[in-house]
């Protein structure tokens, strides 16, 4: 894969030691409008990331930003785009990519919130839904455009999304993106973007392959980057329960839901044809649960997103279609119901918890044959995974 129009650069960063730390919203030259949007949304300082990302990003250059779960790296290209874009024009200039459709309808409805005074047009372009929708609403005239590869390429083959006007293009969980499943997809996207085009680049996890495919499609960027033993998740205490063979992990799971419910609480199988039957199996014994899994249709799994966001239902059994950006503020506990198949999802799983500073508990159901992944988990991030205590409800 060659992207075209950038030279072929050897991969070179400027990284974060040079970048200026704005302490305060109000140092970044935000617009009037913006701010008060920003505030509308109950911030009120920004994040470490938000600090050192958003004025490079305003400032026109390519930028790839990698910081955990949970510190704000929606908003920090969000508040980046909303200063960017002119409204007066009515046309698309700026496109976030993102890996899943879930994901790209929150980053659409965080930049419609933090955008609310800027009167800023911003659409959802995923899968699964309308296509005589998607083209009434690009007709109409969108600033922003939030989706998920296959579609937004669609529509750009349709003449519906007209990118002459893009300035900005942002890849959220890059690392995803730029993964064998959606390389050739987002090279077609930009292929139709103008040259000059920025581009930023976000993931908690950013392989060194990922990074050096990079340097054909970014001009010269700053790497704004939090180191990875930084990484583990701050206010999120992580344990594991040893169950010998995979049939103890049901009993254990029964035995932890009053647990649960105290909060609320997403539990992660590795397969989709698990979460249908831990589900059933879970209501056969009388507990109340809620599934989600990337096989069902988009209107359905929209729906279970929103009884769970509202609380309605108060324990999620699902695949890591959900493992990414997902933010529901009230999920404290996460239970690894089997343990995640690389090292990357694992912090993007339990990020899930313990928002934005927030505390979570993180319990991990592990097999004998499961000793060396966690092990190498503990190592890769520099923290470490204790036995799960007794009392384990008094931490969430």
């Amino acid at each position: 894969m060659s992207f075209d129009h950038r030279r072929d650069a050897k991969i070179r960063f400027e990284t974060s030691d040079s970048v200026k730390v704005a302490a305060n919203f109000e140092d970044m030259n935000l617009k009037d409008d913006l701010l008060r949007g920003i505030y509308a949304y109950n911030f009120e300082k920004p994040s470490a990331i938000q600090q050192r990302a958003i004025m490079p990003i305003t400032s026109g250059r390519d930028v790839i930003a990698q910081a955990q779960s949970g510190t704000g790296k929606t908003a920090t290209f969000a508040i980046s785009m909303l200063q960017s874009i002119d409204t007066a024009v009515r046309e698309t200039q700026a496109l976030v990519l993102s890996p899943t459709r879930e994901l790209a309808t929150q980053i659409q409805s965080v930049v419609l919130a933090l955008g609310d005074y800027m009167n800023v047009q911003c659409h959802a372009c995923i899968g699964g839904t309308s296509v005589g929708e998607d083209i009434r609403k690009l007709d109409h005239g969108q600033h922003v455009v939030s989706g998920t590869p296959g579609r937004v390429f669609d529509m750009i083959r349709r003449r519906n999304l007209r990118t002459r006007n893009m300035r900005m293009l942002i890849l959220d969980e890059a690392d995803e993106l730029l993964n064998l499943g959606f390389k050739d997809q987002i090279y077609d996207i930009y292929r139709h973007l103008p040259p000059s085009t920025q581009v930023v680049l976000l993931s908690a996890t950013l392989p060194q392959d990922v990074l050096e495919m990079t340097s054909k499609f970014m001009n010269d960027p700053i790497r704004i980057l939090v180191k990875r033993d930084e990484l583990t998740l701050e206010g999120i205490k992580q344990f594991f329960v040893a169950v010998e063979q995979e049939e103890w992990k049901f009993d254990t799971l029964c035995d932890l839901y009053d647990t649960l419910t105290v909060t609320q609480a997403v539990i992660f199988v590795g397969k989709r044809q698990k979460v249908d039957w831990l589900t059933e199996k879970m209501r056969e014994a009388n507990f109340t649960v809620s599934s989600m899994h990337g096989e069902m249709p988009q209107k359905v799994r929209d729906e279970i997103m929103q009884e769970f966001r509202q609380g309605k239902s108060r324990v999620l059994i699902t695949t890591d279609v959900w493992a990414r950006g997902i933010d529901v503020q009230q999920v404290s506990l996460v239970i690894n119901y089997d343990l995640p198949n690389n090292r990357e999802l694992y912090i993007h799983r339990i990020g899930r918890s313990g928002r934005f500073g927030r505390k979570g508990v993180a319990i991990n159901f592990v097999k004998l044959d499961d000793v060396k992944i966690l092990r190498d988990i503990e190592q890769y991030y520099s923290t470490q995974i204790d036995e799960m205590p007794m009392n384990v409800g008094e931490l969430i």
